[in-house]
């Protein structure tokens, strides 16, 4: 054989060289690809990371805006608590004075304004660096925004920040401004006008941006610059914004970044990774002939592998072997499959990870007596057990278990075979997810349940806003007595507006309810919740002579509930109390309604409803609290049983007493600390 027929016949085919050529290439191809995410990522990382500064910045920024415009708030109400009521009586200077202290403390308030009832000026306090502020256009022009703050502040009886507006400086320049309104206390129709400047305020909240090297500004709904502040001007790559929430409205604050897109390669790090990576690529390229002497010994063993797990694929049922201590050896995909653990995690462990804890100590000695004794060779046997998924799960499995024999006849161990057994259990499951049904027929009961509530509630303030709405009329259609009764009439337009809102809290409470959701609960004066219901039951118990006597300790204790449903539970209780005594039974000189508060025991108020009706049959008692029960012909029967719920739900109790002289309603709520 010639040289040339002999290297020929050592030289793979051509299509295989070509094949492996181009799997080199795709490597190659891969790496480079590879490095290229590698600097996307990264770039995209100091992208992500400059992103992130900012939005600290902002929010950094953002915080300590709202905490200068919180201090300014108490430096002004402490202005205004330390004044005295009725301070003309007070030195003239006293108040101008401490004013002026207050704007040399706190250089975002530039003029501090003191206002009648009327709105006009009487006393003012200026910032000298300032001292032309109101100059081009008068204070009486740019007023608007000042009284409508001041407007609601008197309406909240709280501080109350007016909309920003722009007034003109001499000079041509300009400044954005805030008002900060409080009423003063023990003064009728007085209040304190601060007027603070945006851009102060941005300056000073710029100590939150230590490196300096973001621009900040406040800015209108619409990207229009309001004020700003810092050192440079913001590239407008990397931008944050975030809202300044202020008592009567808020202000949207945006950092702007001087920061640039990064270079291609924006640090040493990436620069390390970029050489190592080429290293690695000539060190694949070295390795190519290492891996094509392997390729024939690894096409022989793939060929052997992948007879075996052809095999091993084709169970359904989970193998297992387990040597004389107990160590797994072998588990096929199926096994893996069942219990959730990859064979790399099974084999060799001492205790298999899918013993169940609990179940651990018995199950290794019923290992340990297997071992200590010797099976015979056909030794079968099948014993039903529990094992644990990966994801803590546990599922009945029946192992179906022989011993483990070499080729010498030597005992090894053991084989088992096991079987997943839930499908068996599906009738338990079938009876639990029947419970589950039952379950939610009686949610979409409670849901029935709360429909016709909600009808059953509304009846009160609607009939009440109806009664205040003919009686406004009234007063309407005498035009000459308007003006008398205007007093009246604003009064009755006032309680329409009371009962529309609680017709409102009505509904929304009801809905809360039916969807399980948290009440809204808060520590109230028991004064606050008897003073709301009051209206409501006094003219149900006019219409039948009844009296109504309301007894409070002093002071009145606070309890933590849900104002609406407790109100609700009120007016059930005092309407079934009046509806009580309005038969024949009970003469009108004993019609007397009872509401008493008392402090029951630590911790519990309790809430008392007596009538002096003639009490309540025992067969009528008994199921006096299941829903749709009624003895009236109009009754839905739903108000008792809601105010157990709503009571339960405070975590108090409901409970009656009853007699030939009348019925006490009694219920107890957690007192407030």
């Amino acid at each position: 054989m010639s040289p040339e027929t002999a290297v020929a016949a050592a030289r793979p085919p051509r299509a295989a060289r070509w094949r492996r050529a181009a799997l080199w290439g795709l490597l190659i191809v891969l790496l480079t690809v590879a490095q290229a995410l590698l600097v996307f990522l990264v770039l995209q990382y100091e992208d992500q990371r400059a992103q992130d500064r900012t939005d600290a910045v902002a929010g950094a920024v953002a915080d300590e805006a709202r905490h200068s415009f919180t201090r300014s708030v108490q430096a002004l109400q402490l202005l205004v608590w330390t004044e005295r009521p009725g301070d003309s009586v007070a030195p003239p200077g006293a108040w101008l004075a401490d004013a002026g202290a207050l704007l040399r403390e706190r250089a975002e308030i530039v003029r501090i304004e003191r206002r009648d009832a009327g709105f006009r000026i009487t006393d003012l306090v200026q910032a000298p660096a300032y001292a032309g502020l109101f100059g081009p256009v008068s204070r009486e022009a740019q007023s608007n925004e000042a009284e409508a703050a001041c407007a609601t502040a008197r309406r909240s009886a709280a501080p109350t920040y007016s909309r920003s507006y722009f007034t003109p400086l001499p000079g041509g320049q300009g400044l954005e401004v805030i008002d900060l309104c409080l009423p003063r206390a023990g003064a009728a129709g007085e209040q304190v006008l601060a007027t603070l400047s945006l851009a102060a305020v941005l300056e000073a909240a710029l100590a939150a941006d230590p490196t300096r090297s973001h621009e900040v500004m406040f800015v209108e709904s619409d990207g229009a610059r309001l004020a700003r502040a810092g050192r440079v001007r913001g590239a407008g790559i990397y931008r944050a914004e975030r809202v300044v929430d202020l008592p009567g409205g808020a202000l949207q604050l945006r950092a702007d970044s001087a920061e640039v897109r990064p270079h291609l390669i924006p640090n040493l790090s990436l620069a390390l990774v970029v050489g190592l990576s080429i290293a690695l690529m000539a060190l694949v390229l070295l390795l190519a002939r290492d891996v094509r002497r392997r390729a024939a010994a690894e096409t022989r063993l793939a060929e052997a592998l992948a007879l075996r797990k052809a095999m091993e694929d084709s169970l359904v049922t989970g193998l297992r072997a387990r040597d004389l201590d107990g160590r797994i050896t072998y588990v096929n995909p199926a096994f893996c499959r069942m219990v959730g653990f990859s064979a790399d995690e099974l084999l060799g462990a001492a205790q298999p990870p899918y013993w169940p804890p609990e179940h651990a100590r018995e199950y290794e000695a019923r290992q340990a007596d297997r071992r200590s004794t010797q099976p015979p060779a056909d030794a079968r046997g099948a014993h039903e057990t529990v094992f644990m998924r990966k994801s803590g799960e546990r599922f009945p499995v029946v192992i179906y278990e022989a011993p483990l024999v070499d080729s010498a006849g030597r005992h090894t161990g053991w084989m088992s075979a096991a079987v997943d057994i839930t499908e068996q259990r599906r009738v338990e499951d079938l009876s639990r997810q029947q419970q589950e049904r039952l379950q939610a027929t009686a949610r979409l009961a409670t849901v029935g349940e709360m429909a016709s509530l909600l009808s059953h509630e509304l009846n009160q303030p609607l009939a009440a806003i109806a009664s205040y709405a003919t009686g406004s009329l009234n007063l309407l259609e005498a035009p000459e007595a308007l003006s008398e009764d205007r007093e009246m009439l604003r009064q009755a337009v006032a309680r329409i507006a009371e009962q529309a809102e609680r017709a409102g809290r009505t509904i929304k409470s009801v809905h809360d309810f039916v969807r399980r959701r948290e009440q809204a609960r808060e520590a109230l004066s028991v004064a606050l919740l008897v003073d709301a219901v009051l209206p409501l039951v006094r003219l149900q118990a006019r219409k039948s002579g009844t009296r109504v006597d309301v007894e409070l300790p002093s002071p009145p204790p606070r309890v933590w509930a849900d104002r609406t449903m407790i109100e609700q539970v009120l007016l059930n209780l005092t309407r079934n109390a009046i509806q009580a005594m309005e038969s024949e039974a009970t003469p009108l000189a004993r019609r007397v309604l009872g509401i008493r508060v008392q402090a029951s025991r630590a911790g519990w108020v309790e809430f008392d409803v007596s009538d002096a009706g003639p009490g309540i049959d025992p067969a009528v008692a008994a199921r006096l609290f299941t829903p749709f029960f009624t003895t009236r012909s109009e009754g839905m029967g739903l108000g008792l049983s809601l105010c157990r719920t709503v009571i339960e739900q405070h975590g108090g109790a409901l409970d009656f007493d009853t007699g030939p002289g009348g019925t006490t309603f009694r219920f107890t709520l957690r007192a407030a600390s």
